[in-house]
């Protein structure tokens, strides 16, 4: 069962070939066989799982039941979800149980998944490699002695290890993509206000992003259908048709214009990683599609542009982390003042004291205008270069990451160097268009992923394009060895 895909197990479950108990069982006894070593969760929920799969089978056996039903997830542990603690990876919400549902945790809920537990993150989503966890770095199931990608390690390592079918996550500046990429899985950032932010414990909230780590781009459409569409209780909601992702997976390549932006294939891209890419376009090209060579002007501000936006909005964010009504608390505090600076201090992680510390300089009175304005104005920049690219092509398609996955510990001492991981991911978030990364072959025998971006609301392009590419390609089918 470990090795199918969700569309695949659906498939199963309405042949009653084995119940969601069953698969549940599955999936457990292989959370309790491999996450001692990956450290993937935070949580497991076994008991609580256990009952939602014979609520399931029930509706199965009854016919009521959607695609989904019966089907095992696990959640990134940054939506609340009722009853259960939801850390964000942090010492700060370590004693943090949710009143309430997230958007995105209610309506897979209420579309019969079964939530297996809550997957390691790097604090408040802040980081490339899952190592900026409270709870420990979480391992790369390729190579143990890698990183998964961040800040949805803990989705992607279970996801690749097989030890859930698939997993939501977050995008705020890549940590969808560049897990996805770092894992050999399918990756999915929709369009910014596409899927709901409530209950989403905000890192950067004009880039933040829910979305979905699967095996397959029909996955992802499966995914998709079920957590689109609008919030009322969120304000970038966007209230716009949610299409019919899987009925349009079908779209035929031939006709689809391709665009290579030429500032991708710059010196910090590994020359594989580049090859890679254009054996996925020979494939792409072969049934029909055309490749335009583009430019993005604006793309290499990318990166200082968005540690200057983020860190500012993650400032302001984790201001009402204080030891006062939630969250962590300091021991016998002298006063107000030493309760909120010793709580803060003794509940955040060193990643997330640096982005507050640059959030807070960059939009302090002296500095407002030089720093955060300009990089605002130069977002502007960024997401006008993209729409007029798009006007000229379908799809933009690059490398997801400069690099396979790289060791632990080896960019901990670099928050610079760690941050240019994400170099084309970035963009994408600070423009708000969604992106998909899939994967596209193998560097050093480590999984490397090929990125797809599109224009607003083209959710449905992306999946077909990424869809087609599958169909023809078994990169994805590829799992890791010990893992089979």
């Amino acid at each position: 069962m470990h090795t199918k895909t969700l569309a695949e197990l659906a498939r199963d479950l309405r042949a009653r070939k084995y119940s969601s108990e069953e698969l549940t069982r599955a999936c457990l006894a292989r959370i309790e066989r491999f996450n001692p070593d990956l450290n993937a969760f935070i949580s497991v929920l076994r008991e609580q799982a256990l009952t939602d799969a014979r609520a399931a089978d029930v509706r199965i056996s009854k016919g009521g039941a959607g695609p989904l039903t019966g089907l095992p997830i696990v959640h990134k542990d940054i939506f609340c979800t009722r009853g259960v603690k939801t850390s964000c990876g942090s010492k700060m919400l370590d004693n943090f149980v949710a009143p309430y549902d997230a958007t995105i945790v209610e309506r897979l809920k209420t579309a019969g998944t079964v939530l297996l537990g809550k997957t390691n993150m790097d604090e408040f989503a802040m980081g490339s490699s899952n190592e900026t966890s409270f709870y420990g770095p979480v391992k790369n199931p390729w190579d143990p002695r890698r990183v998964p990608g961040g800040s949805s390690g803990g989705s992607a390592a279970a996801v690749a290890a097989r030890l859930a079918p698939a997993a939501t996550g977050t995008d705020t500046g890549g940590s969808i993509r560049q897990p996805a990429a770092f894992t050999n899985l399918t990756g999915l950032k929709p369009t910014y206000g596409r899927v709901s932010r409530y209950g989403m414990i905000a890192f950067a909230s004009s880039l933040d992003q829910a979305g979905v780590i699967t095996h397959t781009a029909a996955d992802a459409a499966l995914l998709m259908q079920a957590i689109a569409g609008f919030d009322a209780r969120d304000s970038t909601s966007v209230d716009r048709p949610v299409p019919d992702y899987t009925a349009e997976l079908e779209r035929p390549l031939k006709g689809l214009r391709i665009g290579l932006p030429k500032e991708f294939f710059d010196k910090s891209l590994d020359a594989r990683v580049g090859d890679a890419v254009h054996a996925a376009l020979a494939v792409y090209r072969q049934h029909g599609a055309t490749v335009h060579d583009i430019s993005l002007p604006n793309f290499w501000l990318s990166v200082p542009t968005y540690y200057v936006v983020a860190p500012a909005e993650c400032s302001s964010n984790l201001s009402r982390f204080d030891g006062v009504r939630f969250g962590h608390r300091c021991e016998n505090p002298l006063d107000l003042m030493d309760l909120y600076t010793r709580s803060r201090g003794e509940g955040f992680g060193a990643e997330v004291k640096r982005r507050i510390m640059t959030g807070t300089y960059v939009l302090s009175a002296g500095y407002y205008d030089a720093y955060y304005l300009k990089a605002q104005q130069t977002r502007a920049l960024i997401r006008q270069d993209f729409l007029e690219a798009l006007r000229q092509v379908d799809v933009i398609m690059g490398p997801t990451a400069p690099t396979p996955a790289f060791g632990l510990g080896e960019k901990t001492g670099d928050p610079i160097t760690m941050y240019l991981n994400d170099i084309y991911a970035n963009g994408v978030n600070l423009a708000g268009l969604p992106g998909i990364s899939i994967p596209m072959g193998f560097v050093d025998k480590l999984p490397v992923g090929l990125q797809i971006i599109g224009n607003y609301f083209d959710e449905s392009r992306l999946l077909a394009a990424a869809h087609q590419y599958q169909l023809e390609t078994d990169w994805h089918t590829r799992i890791p060895k010990g893992f089979e």
